[in-house]
């Protein structure tokens, strides 16, 4: 399981014009799956980022959790996370899980993170469009084997 979790001011996520998803301040997550990925690596990960202290404090140093702030979440589903470019320019994605089995592991993401705050999402395997502002920028990645 891959994440790329950005600090946002805003963030939102359209499919066809239509907005699915929308947030203030937080955290837009961009989570990939793979086939070794258990409802225990989702519990941990999920827990992991809602306590991630990367939100400024009253003295503007990052100490505040998105737990203590009260800020939400927009989750994207990203297979590309686990492009493989070892060989050639076109990215191969044989680690990322098959698409039946991602999507009931986003969906129980998506369900581990909503125990903890607000959670916006995209559409799995949709072809989205996400905005965003980041705020810092603060982005980092998160990978639990």
């Amino acid at each position: 399981m891959k994440v790329v979790v950005q600090r946002v001011k805003q963030a939102s996520v359209s499919i066809d014009g239509e907005t699915t998803g929308r947030i203030g301040q937080g955290l837009v997550v961009l989570v990939g799956f793979t086939s070794t990925d258990t409802l225990e690596t989702i519990e941990q990960l999920a827990k992991k980022i809602v306590q991630l202290r990367i939100f400024d404090d009253a003295n503007g140093v990052m100490n505040v959790s998105l737990l203590d702030g009260g800020h939400a979440i927009l989750s994207i589903s990203q297979f590309t996370l686990y492009a493989d470019t070892k060989k050639g320019n076109r990215p191969s994605y044989g680690l990322a899980a098959p698409s039946d089995q991602a999507i009931h592991l986003y969906q129980r993401f998506n369900q581990a993170l909503s125990q903890y705050c607000t959670v916006e999402t995209g559409r799995f395997g949709a072809d989205m469009q996400v905005s965003l502002i980041n705020d810092g920028p603060v982005t980092i990645q998160l990978e639990l084997d």
